[in-house]
């Protein structure tokens, strides 16, 4: 018979025989095989393998020769000569970047258009154009006055005792540099949220104070990054100053090959691992000024080698006892 609405009905009990209870064994989890995975990585590891291989048999590199020039003076001097240029290229493109980045974001269309135009300019013109074109300037411009244009000159200079090897050097890295770097300081700038600059406005803050303590040190996570890529490429720039007269490093190499044309090779490679070693010099600074400049963009700070080193050890250590515990 049918039950009234609302009564609860109370259902049979489920068979309650004895059974034997059930035994739980721990059951290790294997990981996901991946033989893809194994199989590209046997396959660098031989190429890898194969390569140092032929690095340090084949007689045709002649390391001997190497290890006697990678210190010898000649070289070393050189050397001197591109940390001195790269140094001073890439502070004055920095400032140099900095202004025409301003310039551009301006409400002045003069400095728009001016700064967009030598940007436009300099991208397009190659190096060693700028180069040898300013290792000439004095056959176009003996001699540069500064006066009221038009009118009479308060003083003049004769450029060619200015313009040494070093400083046309350097003024060209320069020019160069500023324009790429007025690009990445531009586009830093432009990543700073809206809502930074509006609350600073609303603050009353100097437009000076603004820029230096709210948005530029914002602007730097996003500079740092892409300038040091400029700043490599400016280090491995440095070795067309050899066309202007200039014994960088590689114009050290270039002479030394000449006259010891057996030795073209080693003086290459010497070159060569000099040239990684600033540039991984430059890689570990770019790390460890991003992670300065991470705080408080990041809930925590981008672990150091030495603190990935420590973990993985400490996570091998853990597996090991793991393993022998099963």
């Amino acid at each position: 018979m049918s039950e009234p609405p609302g009564a609860t009905v109370t259902l049979p009990e489920a068979s309650t025989a004895t059974e034997p209870p059930k035994v739980l064994t721990a059951q290790r989890v294997l990981p996901l095989r991946r033989p893809g995975r194994w199989i590209a990585t046997a396959a660098v590891l031989i190429l890898v393998a194969q390569f140092v291989h032929g690095l340090v048999t084949n007689p045709f590199y002649q390391w001997d020769r190497w290890s006697y020039w990678f210190l010898r003076p000649t070289i070393l001097d050189g050397l001197l000569i591109t940390l001195e240029v790269a140094a001073y290229s890439a502070v004055s493109g920095l400032i140099g970047g900095v202004l025409l980045a301003l310039a551009r974001l301006s409400k002045s269309p003069v400095l728009r258009a001016v700064s967009w135009t030598y940007v436009w300019a300099f991208r397009s013109i190659p190096l060693i154009v700028v180069l040898i074109f300013l290792y000439n300037f004095s056959a176009l411009y003996e001699t540069l006055s500064v006066g009221i244009p038009f009118g009479p000159a308060f003083f003049s200079f004769d450029e060619s005792k200015l313009a040494t090897d070093m400083v046309v050097a350097v003024v060209g890295l320069s020019l160069n540099e500023a324009a790429y770097a007025a690009e990445v300081v531009r586009g830093g700038i432009l990543s700073v949220d809206q809502g930074q600059h509006e609350a600073a406005a609303a603050l009353g803050l100097p437009k000076g104070y603004q820029f230096r303590r709210i948005v530029f040190p914002q602007a730097l996570r996003s500079i740092i990054p892409n300038y040091v890529n400029q700043l490599i490429g400016l280090i491995k720039g440095t070795s067309l100053v050899f066309y202007v007269s200039l014994l960088d490093l590689f114009g050290s190499a270039q002479t030394m090959g000449s006259t010891y044309p057996g030795d073209i090779v080693p003086l290459l490679l010497v070159v060569t691992v000099w040239y990684l070693i600033l540039t991984s010099v430059v890689s570990v600074i770019q790390f460890y000024v991003e992670r300065y400049y991470a705080r408080g963009a990041t809930r925590s700070l981008p672990p150091t080698p030495l603190q990935k080193l420590r973990t993985g050890l400490t996570d091998l250590r853990a597996r090991i006892r793991r393993e022998a515990a099963v």
